[in-house]
């Protein structure tokens, strides 16, 4: 079987590198000749675990190739998979640009079947924009050429996107006819040998699938940062209610982690397009607007609690901040709640150094010269009044209290994720202050 994955972002070079890996002939294709160039050299856009050994592996062995031109060899392949972006619009809305000029090019240069499949996070009725798009296009050639469309959401998580695409909870598929079944159910066969799902749905239901679950998933995020914010005021112990409720089975234990809110390219995005995507259709998306309402507020919470240890006394002080990116095992800072916190500070007066073991870079792009970046995380304390814990790289969670209180001016710690036992700091000296924590 070939394919060609146009988009060379997270999802798409991540779904081609996979594919290859299982037998597939792969071509990952994006209009940015210094992307290909790169990747054809070898050199990885994006951090995450385990892609650049597999993208290697795969363009050695013949299976994996970079193109600039989705016009050359077009006929050749069995499946055209979209996986251009969709970046949001100043209403929240996703734009739908990218992927509408890949279906315009598609409908253009095709002579024969072609099955369209979008993996790109789109609003519900894309499928049907995309199909007339193309018909459009063909129809304006006056060629008779028979063509589906498809819908194949990603679920992957960044830090874990080669095991999640490998060994999925579920492959979601929506098509409208049975070739089109057909060929997505020969190209997922061997991900789902051992009993994993494949289900198979309308196109519409498919794209909404997306949605809706990582709403759902922000929602639960929102919901427990609530709780624990209400268990500070009250005496409660946050960790003591997430294991009573994650206890029931209807509920279970997963996402009810408090924290300093979300952020990434998936859960913002998806959440604002689907709240516009309702009001477009005259539909009021109250819970995930207040769910919106909650993770903004959130991300500023470290700051709060250290505006308030200090009785408002903090400009000029030094803050130290461990981890920038969203999330551990990966470099993207997009929406992360270090930016907000970070912001927060400088804006205060005070004066930051910050340590993340891949994201320094894109930090780099983010602040310019208006922290201080460290190679180590002890070196970032030195003289700090205060250690903000913003993303729990493993590195973080075991550190030697004895080195952090003797290197900080004022050992006070922060953390944003709940990782540290305040009794054992407390016992050295340190102040600890966490999220709904008694």
């Amino acid at each position: 079987m070939k394919l060609a994955i146009v988009g060379t972002g997270y999802v798409g070079l991540v779904s081609g590198t996979c594919f290859a890996d299982i037998g597939v002939d792969v071509t990952c294709i994006d209009i940015s000749e210094h992307k290909i160039a790169d990747l054809r050299n070898g050199i990885i856009p994006i951090y995450e675990p385990g892609l650049e050994e597999m993208v290697l592996r795969n363009v050695q062995s013949g299976r994996l190739r970079f193109e600039t031109d989705i016009r050359r060899g077009i006929d050749d392949y069995d499946l055209i998979v979209c996986a251009v972006g969709t970046p949001p619009g100043e209403d929240g809305s996703a734009d739908l640009h990218y992927v509408l000029e890949v279906a315009r090019t598609v409908g253009q240069h095709i002579n024969g079947y072609t099955l369209f499949v979008i993996k790109s996070t789109v609003p519900v009725g894309t499928g049907e924009q995309v199909r007339q798009v193309i018909a459009g296009e063909l129809e304006r050639r006056c060629v008779n050429v028979s063509f589906d469309v498809a819908s194949n959401p990603e679920f992957l998580k960044e830090g874990a996107a080669v095991k999640d695409f490998m060994e999925p909870d579920r492959v979601v598929v929506g098509v409208d006819s049975e070739r089109a079944r057909d060929i997505m159910q020969r190209l997922y066969k061997p991900f789902v040998e051992n009993g994993r799902q494949l289900l198979f749905t309308d196109i519409a239901s498919a794209e909404m699938i997306k949605y809706a679950s990582n709403a759902m998933l922000a929602t639960r995020i929102s919901f427990m940062n609530e709780i624990a914010n209400l268990c500070e005021r009250l005496g409660a112990d946050v960790d003591m209610v997430r294991h009573g409720m994650g206890a029931d089975p209807r509920i279970g234990p997963k996402f009810l982690y408090p924290g300093i809110g979300y952020g990434g390219s998936c859960f913002p995005k998806d959440v604002k397009a689907l709240v516009n995507m309702a009001h477009a259709n005259g539909c009021e998306m109250d819970v995930l607007k207040a769910v919106e309402s909650v993770n903004e507020r959130q991300k500023r919470v470290l700051f709060d609690k250290f505006n308030a240890y200090f009785g408002g006394d903090i400009k000029g002080r030094r803050v130290s901040v461990w981890g920038l990116s969203f999330k551990p095992e990966t470099d993207d800072m997009r929406e992360a709640p270090s930016r907000t916190v970070i912001e927060c500070l400088l804006d205060a007066g005070c004066h930051v150094g910050v340590y993340d073991p891949v994201a320094v870079r894109e930090a780099h792009c983010i602040f310019g010269d208006r922290v201080e970046y460290f190679a180590d995380k002890y070196e970032a304390l030195e003289d700090a009044d205060a250690l903000m814990l913003v993303t729990e790289w493993q590195e973080f969670r075991m550190p030697d209290w004895d080195v952090v209180r003797m290197a900080m001016r004022t050992p006070a710690v922060f953390d944003g994720r709940n990782i540290y036992n305040g009794c054992e700091l407390r016992s050295k000296g340190i102040y600890y202050d966490g999220i709904g924590r008694n």
